[in-house]
């Protein structure tokens, strides 16, 4: 195992017949971390282990990737094409939920029984980032946070506004009176269009926590790069006062809140 991953404990979950690797740490509260393209990259793994720190049991699904491999161009295109390319994942498509959902949301239920505590929450970010809305049909999601939600890829007005469910999914979400959803996001990132965050807050009203992180030109005092993506990952920069750092500490008290009292 990587080092990275070290303090990580390597498990297998299987659902439906469908078996995948299941990267697990900490007490407390479930979380589950999925991670970003192209896979569980050392900055997953360290956020991940933020998670665990502040107190919370995290299970970090391999979903693509080679667990612990450093972010490169090459990997990253690889990784892209290969998730494309999957049926697991609906990356075009119009009002679908991604089939691996199903697999996700048995995962999650598995860890709130081991872990007990009110319910669990979920994080994904970039190709996973809508993954923990869809996640959240069931009762047991208290506390989903989409870090940077790029599917379906925002070609064309309708995928702009597209949140990656199916509409009957979506319905079920919005029902949820109780729930509560953190999604973030840099301004000028045009794979996650403010149409789809003006969608969000149609569909949750005031249940949307909306973190927008201005990196536009002009208007952007942190100096944060024009083409800037993971907000909790590689684009992290972990000093006082800076908005990523900011974003990353509302994350961890949004689970705090929502799971730990």
């Amino acid at each position: 195992m990587p080092d990275v991953l070290d303090a990580f404990t390597e498990t297998q979950f299987t659902d439906q017949g469908e078996t995948r690797t299941v990267y697990r740490a900490g007490s407390g509260p479930g979380v589950v971390v999925m991670s970003e393209m192209p896979g569980i990259t050392p900055n997953v793994a360290a956020f991940a282990q933020r998670v665990v720190d502040a107190g919370f049991t995290v299970a970090m699904p391999q979903l693509f990737g080679t667990p612990g491999r450093a972010v490169s161009a090459g990997y990253t295109a690889n990784s892209m094409r290969q998730g494309c390319v999957s049926r697991e994942f609906t990356t075009w498509a119009l009002n679908r939920t991604s089939p691996i959902i199903d697999w996700l949301r048995a995962l999650a239920r598995d860890l709130h029984e081991q872990c007990g505590g009110p319910g669990v929450g979920a994080i994904g970010m970039c190709f996973t980032g809508g993954f923990a809305l869809a996640m959240s049909v069931d009762d047991t999601m208290l506390a989903p946070v989409l870090s940077q939600p790029s599917l379906p890829f925002a070609v064309g007005k309708a995928r702009k506004r597209a949140l990656g469910l199916s509409d009957a999914d979506l319905a079920l979400v919005a029902d949820r009176e109780e729930l509560c959803v953190l999604a973030m996001r840099f301004t000028g990132d045009k794979l996650v269009p403010a149409e789809r965050f003006a969608h969000l807050r149609e569909v949750l009203g005031d249940r949307l926590i909306a973190i927008e992180i201005e990196n536009r030109s002009g208007r952007n005092s942190h100096e944060i790069p024009k083409l800037a993506h993971s907000v909790v990952t590689e684009h992290l920069v972990d000093e006082p006062g800076h908005p990523t750092k900011d974003a990353l500490d509302r994350v961890l008290a949004f689970f705090k809140e929502r799971l730990a009292g």
